[in-house]
């Protein structure tokens, strides 16, 4: 399934908790890029793999002035333990009815070991200081993801 939103459109206003049930907006970050990275669930391989990796390059986003949130569809109390665990910098956004998601096209089929069901599909969002869509990372493979939107980072100038 192709996300729904294209690079240079605005991103959809949001208004999520976090792990400490703070509310975070899209209009929160006007002025600076912020990373929207979707994930499955908390505290699995693949979801552990890429948030340590983005916690591993952390100073190097704030050195570029982007800010990171990871969004789940996982409550504030799984993500506040998951944060701790992992001592994670940034916020991770509790997407619990799945707004967010179904609005960037990234809640959708998925098939694992022959079997159809609806989930995350891990995905990636540069959004640029406008609020405008300026980087969509498709099929993130958690291992490699932090190092290629490094690169696109760079690229936003």
């Amino acid at each position: 399934m192709p996300i729904e939103v294209e690079v240079g459109q605005p991103a959809p206003d949001f208004a999520l908790p976090d792990e400490n049930n703070n509310v975070h907006r899209l209009a929160d970050y006007r002025g600076r890029p912020l990373l929207l990275y979707f994930y499955p669930e908390d505290d699995t391989p693949g979801c552990t793999k890429e948030a340590c990796n983005f916690r591993d390059d952390y100073s190097a986003y704030q050195e570029a002035g982007v800010a990171i949130l990871g969004v789940s569809p996982d409550n504030p109390k799984s993500h506040a333990k998951f944060k701790k665990k992992y001592d994670l910098p940034f916020s991770l956004l509790a997407d619990e009815n799945k707004e967010l998601a179904e609005a960037l096209g990234v809640w959708g089929e998925k098939t694992f070991m022959g079997k159809h069901y609806l989930g995350i599909l891990r995905t990636t969002f540069l959004i640029d200081g406008e609020g405008r869509i300026a980087r969509v990372f498709e099929n993130v493979r958690p291992a490699e993801h932090s190092q290629e939107v490094l690169e696109a980072v760079k690229e936003l100038g």
